[in-house]
């Protein structure tokens, strides 16, 4: 009866694609357009906090030791932004959620520039705060992409919504120069002008998600599961089994992109300024951090079609060895040789992607659209803290000892994580679930 009840409150714009499938096929279509145009201006957005985020924190602190501060705080932002907008789009929508999320981003970035021209460290720290609202909204922007696909289509709706964040993520680091000359010109420091960047990009990305994701996607998601659910006389025992499945299904998840999650941003954090110790100009870390955030992105697309096929856990193991590679090269790297580093930045995005890609199909699966947003928030929660602690223990790190043995660290965080997921593999259950 409550079902029942449930489904003749859905307004009419809503049931009219419960009833009709080839109007849910089109607004599965529309919806990836619209969350990928707001992927490029977000990854754009993005850029900003990892390419010069740590360089204007040496500048303004004086030294090394904070330098992975910029990132943990706006990590640390981005987990606070990710259980608001988790809980926001699950009871009013993905458009609403998202927007505001971005909207925010973009409020932190102006935030940054300010204190910037001002030399105020404490609105620096606000700022950066602030700004990790852009970020946990950029990732979360890909579960949009999901909702209305059927199980065989998850990762790969999720990474064609990431492979878009490419073209902003990576024309961002390219453009230090321009914006900080942009920045300049108007008597800005310079490392400030890509978060005039951000800002703009940002704005751009909430805009378009606020105006044109309707129907939302998750609304229209959760009145279908209504629909099935009324009709579907599942016994309890099925319930229960399914219950335990979703758990085993978001614990797995949630761990291979915590774990990816750390490690990536530890050494990439730290990446620029040990550049910049060996002589490396801004243009040569835009460059590498360019081929860094490409690699986190542009895969994306191959990545879904693989772990839609060959399965989720096959391909969280693939994150786990890759970024083995990543942290055994970073670590070995000539301090002169752009090509190294370029190749194990390249690998730590590849890792990166692989795990993310793999994570979210694992969530996705192990949820419902009653239970969906608000999983995924709080998995995002999770996973921006790890980045956090990775971000402030990095600097840390390497001013105790060597960003050598920062990378090493990683490689070995990154292997971890493997025997688990080989483990869970042979559970049937697990299985059952993830593929």
């Amino acid at each position: 009866m409550t079902l029942n009840k449930d489904l003749k409150k859905l307004p009419a714009s809503i049931q009219g694609y419960v009833d009709s499938p080839e109007k849910h096929r089109k607004l599965y279509r529309r919806t990836l357009t619209i969350v990928i145009i707001s992927q490029i201006f977000g990854g754009a957005g993005l850029a900003a906090g990892i390419t010069v985020g740590a360089l204007l924190a040496q500048e303004m602190l004086g030294t090394d030791n904070f330098t992975g501060v910029p990132t943990a705080l706006f990590t640390l932002g981005s987990a606070a932004a990710a259980f608001l907008v988790g809980r926001l789009s699950q009871r009013y929508g993905r458009n609403l959620g998202l927007g505001l999320g971005f909207l925010a981003g973009s409020i932190g970035a102006i935030g940054v520039v300010l204190a910037a021209m001002t030399n105020s460290l404490i609105l620096l720290l606000i700022s950066l705060l602030v700004y990790g609202g852009g970020t946990a909204t950029n990732l979360q922007a890909r579960y949009a992409g999901t909702d209305l696909a059927n199980s065989k289509q998850r990762a790969t709706a999720a990474s064609t919504a990431m492979v878009f964040t490419t073209f902003g993520a990576v024309a961002g680091p390219n453009l230090v120069n321009v914006t900080g000359d942009f920045a300049l010109s108007l008597g800005i420091p310079s490392l400030a002008g890509p978060f005039l960047l951000a800002a703009a990009a940002y704005a751009l990305a909430g805009i378009v998600l606020l105006i044109f994701l309707r129907p939302d996607p998750l609304l229209v998601a959760n009145a279908i599961a209504l629909q099935r659910k009324a009709d579907d006389n599942a016994s309890s025992s099925k319930e229960i089994v399914n219950t335990r499945a979703e758990k085993r299904g978001i614990t797995l998840g949630a761990m291979v992109m915590i774990s990816t999650q750390i490690v990536m941003v530890a050494i990439m954090t730290m990446t620029p300024v040990h550049m910049r110790h060996h002589g490396h100009g801004l243009s040569e870390v835009g460059l590498v951090i360019g081929f860094h955030v490409g690699s986190m992105y542009l895969p994306s697309l191959i990545t879904g079609i693989l772990v839609d096929k060959i399965g989720r856990t096959a391909m969280a193991v693939a994150s786990g060895v890759t970024l083995l590679l990543a942290g055994i090269v970073a670590a070995v790297a000539p301090t002169d040789s752009m090509i190294v580093l370029i190749v194990a930045l390249s690998l730590l995005g590849l890792g990166w992607n692989f795990g993310l890609i793999s994570g979210t199909a694992l969530i996705v699966d192990a949820t419902t659209p009653a239970n969906r947003a608000k999983v995924q928030g709080s998995v995002d929660v999770l996973i921006a803290l790890a980045g956090a602690s990775g971000g402030a223990l990095s600097g840390m790190v390497v001013a105790q000892s060597s960003y050598a043995t920062l990378s090493v660290s990683g490689s070995i965080l990154s292997l971890i994580l493997i025997p688990v997921i080989l483990w869970r593999r042979h559970d049937k259950s697990e299985n059952q679930v993830s593929l």
